[in-house]
C-alpha cells in the first residue's frame, strides 16, 4: 500500500513557486493522504516492548516487505517465505495477512474534508495508490470518501507501482486527462519527483491545511 515514510523531506506544491496552470483532475494518493497508516498500529497491540517493536518493524513484517505485496506479489508466498525465515515470529507474521485493516487506525484529519469540497464544486477526482488487490477489497467498503472518485488505479490490481513510470502513464490513459492538467498529491518526495517529470502538476503532502492553501491558490477550492 505504501512507500517507506519520507515525509521529512521539503514538499513539492510550497509557496513561492511560478503561478500554476489550470488543472482539469485532482488525483489522491490514499495512504498518508487520505488514511493514517503505520505498521506499528497492528504490532503495537501485539508487541509490548517497545524496543523489540521496532526491531520486528525494520526486520521482519517490514514496509519494503510489504511494498513487495503492493506490487502485485502473492500473500501466501510471501507469509510462508517470511516465516521460514523466522519462524519464532510465525504468529505475528500470520497477523499481517489477517489483521492488515488494523494498520490504517483512521482517517489523515482534515483530507476527506477537502476531497468533499472539491467534489461539491465537480472536480474530477481519482486516485493512484500502491495497495494490496486483497486488502483494497477489504478496504474500500470503510471509506465513504471513495465514492468521491471516478477511478482509482490500485498497484496491486495492476501488478506496477509508484514511482514507476508504467503507472502513472495508465493512470493518465484512464483518467482521460493530459498529464500537465492533472494535480498529484502524494506524500512520497519519490512518487511527486516521478510525477513531475513526467509533466504533471504536483503537491507533495505534508498536512490538510497546506494543501488547502495549495488548492485555494490554484482556484480549485
Amino acid at each position: 500500500m505504501f512507500e517507506p515514510d519520507d515525509r521529512a523531506l521539503a514538499s513539492a506544491g510550497a509557496f513561492g513557486m511560478p503561478e500554476p496552470q489550470d488543472v482539469q483532475a485532482v488525483v489522491f494518493d490514499v495512504g498518508r493522504v487520505l488514511v493514517d497508516w503505520d505498521l506499528r498500529h497492528l504490532f503495537g497491540k501485539l508487541i509490548a516492548d517497545p524496543a523489540e517493536l521496532e526491531w520486528f518493524v525494520a526486520n521482519v513484517v517490514t514496509e519494503a516487505w510489504h511494498f513487495e505485496h503492493d506490487a502485485g506479489r502473492d500473500l501466501a508466498e510471501m507469509v510462508d517465505q517470511r516465516k521460514r525465515e523466522f519462524p519464532a515470529h510465525a504468529a505475528l507474521i500470520d497477523a499481517y495477512a489477517t489483521r492488515f485493516l488494523e494498520t490504517i487506525p483512521g482517517p489523515v484529519p482534515g483530507t476527506a474534508a477537502l476531497v468533499d469540497r472539491l467534489a461539491a464544486r465537480g472536480v474530477p477526482l481519482y486516485a493512484i495508490t500502491n495497495f494490496a488487490a486483497p486488502f483494497w477489497t477489504a478496504f474500500v467498503p470503510m471509506q465513504a470518501v471513495l465514492g468521491h472518485f471516478r477511478d482509482v488505479v490500485v498497484s496491486g490490481e495492476e501488478k506496477l507501482v509508484k514511482p514507476g513510470r508504467a503507472i502513472f502513464d495508465l493512470a493518465a490513459r484512464r483518467f482521460g486527462h493530459a498529464p500537465e492538467t492533472m494535480l498529484f498529491i502524494d506524500d512520497s518526495a519519490a512518487n511527486v519527483e516521478a510525477a513531475a517529470a513526467l509533466g504533471w502538476q504536483t503537491h507533495r503532502f505534508r498536512d490538510a491545511q497546506t494543501l488547502e492553501a495549495d488548492l485555494v491558490r490554484r482556484k480549485l477550492l
